[in-house]
């Protein structure tokens, strides 16, 4: 807070009167404005008896100019020249009739200046002072801060003179604005009119970022940075800060073939990289670009996610080791809700990354939307405000004042962990891509716009003999020439290639899952031990007995015992857990319990009692959100293979919320980018009458993305395979993510129960066989997936049914089709083969069987095809199903 808010609340007369009281008795009067008095008197008793003795202000003056410093404070935003293309300005303009004082006042000496860390000046020197630092190239937002240790920070900050550039850091300043200007322009002119999203009009990011990464890593012990952007400047970024050679570039634009089969690429604005290089001291700094999509803004919470991987497993918890960088559009960081999203994680114990750089490359304009169209905010970054983060808006022409800029963001970063914004406004120089026409949407915008940010800073330094007519042409004929080599060079590459790949194999089941008896009893009793003296729920301690007995005395596990034993198994082993989403702790179906609350609301983490191993366990409750959520989940994984990581959704169909991230990341980044990732998705599923929206986890959609082995996808249906599929996932030799569609109902049901012996003599089974029934009787196989297994069995057994075998298909993506051959094989005399699902017609894994698998004779039994997964009434619901399970012994 403002530490003189309370003079905006009272007038003049009160102030001389509280004022006299002080006079007469210092503690008459409330501590606030005692402490006020005796600074200002302190103060004034210092300079009296200098040059100003004869000059006397009365108190009130000194508090109207020190209200004056707090407009310029406040709202000198508002006046600043922060828009390259545009002057335009705000009202009530700060006049000196606003704030009670006169033009004979101009002249006059005020000690209220300490404020701004100036000696007793004039007002005129003050205002001079205000309008220099608060409403020229830089507008900062910041007196909406609650923290007053904060806001004395940026104060001191901003009146610290050696928040200066020396003329070296001037000279590179330069450098990097001609790599930035000169690889656009040598671009436009050898590939007319292919889309590259150039910088033009905002090509001061580039030196902006190269001083994040120089000024980081030399002034704090900053090792690696993460940089997550969308498509305009990435190509600029990729070669002249990640050096990607730009013979590669060149050759994409050719467009070229990739050397590997079944890899279809991207476009090249989509690309990301990765280097390791040194800083001019010498320390060895890692840069990674993100590969991002066309879905705005979606690589966010994945840069947060990877640096989050990075912090809890490089860095020993150390948020000073890693920055994130976030470089967004102005248009989408204020409509995108992912925004809102990874903003609300940003201090939360489970995502918090120690602060991110967010910088707004503000075109000031969205493909063919004005500002006025696009947001109701008078900026694109008042989003900040959500969690007081200062605001720095900075005319992007200005390089000197954005690097200013970038060095405040960094210092507030680095002292306080949390997260700044710097405003880039600039323009757009072409249209939303090369080949767009803007005028037709901006004719006057685009009159406008004809600087040359080079020319003028090139010019800057002339006039102020800091370069050399000589030394600059050497060095913009040195680029120019490593442009035209990696172009000529290009045209004689046959085909193109991306690093790092692995090229996925059919996949084989040979993993080890299995794990010492002797062991899950020792954990699975460290497990359900119920701590002592912490005033656990009893319904809790019940709970917990159960299980206990459950696993010890009968050597029986039901599916929340099971997933615990996965965990604590992996754990000894000495991988790490972490998972998180909505209500994981306890499981939103109150099955898990991974951590219990005691009446203290202390925190247990069952788990945490498995010492022999080195894994550590994460676990967090999630803020109510998928997207943001899942997105960085995705991004941990990608740079933790030592860890198994789990999201879970509360409702399988929540997952609808990030269906960004499943479909442009997690299903198709291997092939696209060449990037693994082995992330688990639990989805609840199946249809209990519950209504439409939490029966279905939509399985044919996923289904609908599996191609070329890129993911598993799987409808367990006993604690056992559940138990060998998690940890087959962190042990299997292929990275890939996994979709596990777990129950509801089950998680209680006495029949959905495994044998101690199937986790440690078991494996992970693709399909379940009819173990009930004798081969050669059966004339009908009923193939299913999932929760519908126990209501046909347990019908066939109220009918006494020998002639039909129940097959369960627990992974049903990919299908190993010797398996699918072997099964098959065994049952001589089947006559008829009926696929049966609890899901309609037109969704659920028919359609996918049926196109891999259509030279087998399925008959389907099915409900009939629907706009919606489930009946909304449960009675309606109940007779339909009844129904449906009858059909399968009466086809």
């Amino acid at each position: 807070m403002d530490r003189y808010s309370f003079l905006n609340t009272i007038n003049h007369q009160q102030i001389e009167i509280l004022y006299k009281k002080y006079l007469e008795d210092p503690d008459s009067i409330e501590h606030s404005w005692r402490a006020f008095f005796q600074g200002f008197d302190f103060y004034k008793e210092k300079y009296y008896f200098c040059k100003f003795r004869k000059q006397s202000v009365s108190i009130d003056k000194e508090i109207n100019v020190l209200k004056l410093i707090n407009f310029y404070k406040k709202e000198g935003h508002l006046f600043a020249k922060i828009n390259p293309i545009s002057e335009k300005i705000y009202y009530p303009t700060p006049t000196l009739k606003k704030f009670f004082l006169e033009k004979e006042d101009l002249d006059k000496i005020f000690f209220s200046s300490k404020e701004i860390g100036l000696p007793p000046c004039t007002l005129r020197e003050i205002i001079v002072f205000l309008k220099n630092r608060y409403c020229e190239s830089i507008g900062l937002e910041y007196m909406y801060l609650y923290n007053p240790e904060q806001i004395n920070w940026i104060n001191n900050w901003i009146n610290n003179p050696n928040n200066r550039l020396y003329n070296n850091e001037k000279f590179k300043i330069l450098i990097n604005i001609n790599k930035a200007t000169k690889f656009e322009k040598f671009i436009h002119t050898k590939f007319v009119g292919q889309k590259r999203f150039s910088i033009e009009g905002n090509e001061s990011i580039l030196p902006a970022i190269n001083y994040i990464i120089e000024y980081s890593s030399i002034n704090y012990p900053i090792k690696d940075f993460v940089i997550g952007m969308s498509h305009r400047g990435r190509l600029n970024i990729l070669c002249n800060i990640l050096k990607k050679n730009c013979k590669k570039l060149f050759s994409e634009f050719f467009g070229k073939e990739y050397i590997e089969k079944n890899f279809l690429g991207d476009v090249k604005y989509h690309l990301g990289d990765n280097i390791y290089l040194k800083n001019k001291i010498g320390r060895e700094i890692n840069i990674i670009n993100v590969p991002n999509s066309s879905h705005l803004e979606s690589v966010y919470p994945i840069v947060e996610g990877i640096v989050r991987a990075k912090i809890d497993n490089d860095y020993n918890c150390n948020f000073n080791k890693v920055i994130p960088i976030l470089i967004h559009g102005d248009a989408a960081f204020s409509a995108q809700g992912i925004a809102y999203e990874v903003i609300q994680m940003s201090l939360l114990e489970g995502y918090k990354t120690g602060g991110t750089i967010h910088i707004i490359v503000n075109n000031q304009i969205g493909f063919t939307t004005n500002c006025s169209d696009s947001r109701s905010s008078i900026y694109c970054t008042d989003l900040a405000k959500v969690i007081l983060s200062p605001v720095i808006h900075v005319n992007s022409d200005d390089v000197e004042s954005v690097i200013y800029s970038i060095r405040f963001a960094i210092d507030f970063r680095m002292s306080y962990n949390q997260d700044v914004f710097v405003d880039l406004l600039g323009y757009r120089k072409y249209g939303h891509n090369e080949g767009d026409d803007p005028r037709f949407t901006q004719p006057n915008f685009y009159k406008i716009i004809d600087q040359n940010i080079y020319f003028i800073y090139k010019n800057q330094l002339k006039k102020n003999k800091l370069i050399s007519k000589k030394k600059i042409k050497f060095y913009e004929k040195k680029y120019k020439n490593y442009l035209n080599n990696g172009f000529i060079k290009s045209k004689f590459e046959i085909k193109t290639k991306l690093d790092n790949f692995i090229i996925a194999k059919v996949l084989i089941n040979v993993v080890k899952t299995n794990f010492k008896k002797n062991l899950l009893l020792k954990i699975g009793n460290k497990i359900y031990n119920v701590p002592k003296n912490k005033n656990i729920y009893n319904k809790t301690v019940k709970f917990l007995k159960i299980k206990k007995k459950k696993l010890l005395k009968t050597e029986t596990v039901d599916w929340g015992i099971a997933e615990l034993l996965a965990y604590g198994s992996l754990l000894y082993e000495g991988y790490n857990i972490r998972l998180s989403g909505e209500d994981v702790e306890r499981g939103t179906f109150a099955h898990r319990h991974i951590v219990i609350i005691s009446e203290f609301e202390e925190k247990i983490y069952l788990l945490n009692n498995i010492r022999n191993g080195q894994g550590k366990l994460y676990v967090y409750n999630s803020l109510l959100s998928e997207y943001g959520v899942l997105g960085f989940e995705y991004g941990y994984s990608m740079f933790n293979t030592n860890t198994l990581t789990v999201w879970e959704a509360q409702f399988g169909d929540f997952s609808n919320s990030a269906q960004i991230i499943i479909d442009q990341y997690l299903s198709s980044a291997e092939t696209k980018w060449k990037i693994k990732n082995s992330i688990v998705l639990l989805l609840p599923h199946g249809d209990e009458g519950q209504g439409s929206e939490h029966s279905s986890s939509r399985i044919e959609r996923y289904l609908q993305l599996c191609a070329y082995y890129n993911m598993f996808i799987c409808n367990c249906s006993t604690p056992s395979n559940f138990y060998h599929l998690l940890r087959r996932q962190i042990k299997f030799y292929f990275i890939k993510p996994l979709i596990i569609f777990t129950p509801k109902s089950l998680l209680r049901n006495i029949q959905c129960i495994s044998s101690l012996s199937e986790l440690y003599n078991g494996k992970f089974e693709e399909f379940i066989d009819d173990k009930y029934v004798i081969k050669n009787y059966v004339d009908t196989l009923v193939f299913c997936s999932g929760k519908i297994y126990y209501d046909i069995f347990k019908k066939r057994k109220i009918l006494n049914k020998k002639n039909i075998a129940i097959i369960r298909i627990e992974q049903l993506y990919p299908i190993i089709n010797n398996l699918f051959e072997k099964i098959l094989i065994q049952y001589t005399n089947k006559r008829k083969i009926i696929w049966v699902q609890e899901e309609p017609e037109n969704m659920g894994v028919w359609s996918y069987l049926f196109r891999k698998y259509s030279k087998i004779p399925w008959i389907l039994i099915s409900p009939t095809e629907s706009s919606a997964p489930s009946i909304g009434r449960n009675n309606l619901f109940l007779k339909t199903y009844l129904k449906l399970i009858n059909k399968v012994f009466n086809t």
